[in-house]
């Protein structure tokens, strides 16, 4: 069965099987560079971007590949899965579950599987509740990086000393302070004093 995680990393395959970059193999096939970035392949709101029919023909043509060869990529990608932890966030609130830079510790954590890629230490947060509608629904399973590097405009998960597990969009960070804006609109923007700031890791994927 076809998934828009196994496309795209078909898509990146294919490029690496011809020593290019997905910028590189977007530009070969004449498409914008940017076409096959890993911003591009989802929505504003968070949702599955799929590439065009028209993308996938111009890499096939680009690279030689018949349709045969990279639906095979397709599905010898979707053989190579990977376990990372899942917990929810009511739970990762209660500690014991991360170490000091938010990596998953001890006991207690179920397994989700998902395809390969997915970065050392990486784990799953599972959404509980509506706070972060529109763009998260309850039950959705957000993959975080804690050692990914964070930046302005990211979408974060972050731990508080006071135990409070969030997920929110960095809007910027100080000395002093770390300014977070809230998905749901419902919800208040916060500004956090960097001590109380436990940890902050970087969501890189999320399944809806």
């Amino acid at each position: 069965m076809l998934s828009h995680e196994r496309v795209w990393a078909a898509i990146d395959e294919l490029a690496a099987r011809h020593s290019l970059s997905a910028s590189g193999l977007a530009k070969r096939a004449g498409l914008d560079s940017t076409a096959f970035n890993k911003s591009k392949r989802l929505s504003a709101d968070g949702r599955p971007r799929w590439p065009s029919t028209e993308s996938l023909s111009k890499i096939m043509e680009a690279t030689g590949a018949s349709v045969i060869e990279f639906f095979a990529i397709v599905e010898q990608r979707s053989s190579q899965r990977v376990s990372v932890p899942l917990l929810g966030f009511a739970q990762a609130g209660a500690g014991g579950f991360f170490d000091d830079a938010g990596f998953p510790v001890g006991q207690g954590w179920e397994q989700v599987e998902l395809p390969a890629g997915a970065g050392d230490g990486a784990y799953a947060l599972q959404v509980q509740g509506d706070s972060m509608l529109p763009l998260y629904r309850d039950g959705d399973v957000l993959i975080v990086e804690p050692g990914a590097r964070v930046r302005k405009g990211d979408r974060v998960v972050v731990k508080t000393s006071g135990g409070e597990v969030m997920a929110k969009v960095l809007a910027g960070r100080t000395a002093g302070a770390v300014e977070l804006v809230s998905l749901n609109p419902v919800h208040p923007d916060r500004v956090v004093p960097a001590g109380e700031v436990e940890w902050m890791a970087r969501i890189v994927w999320a399944s809806q």
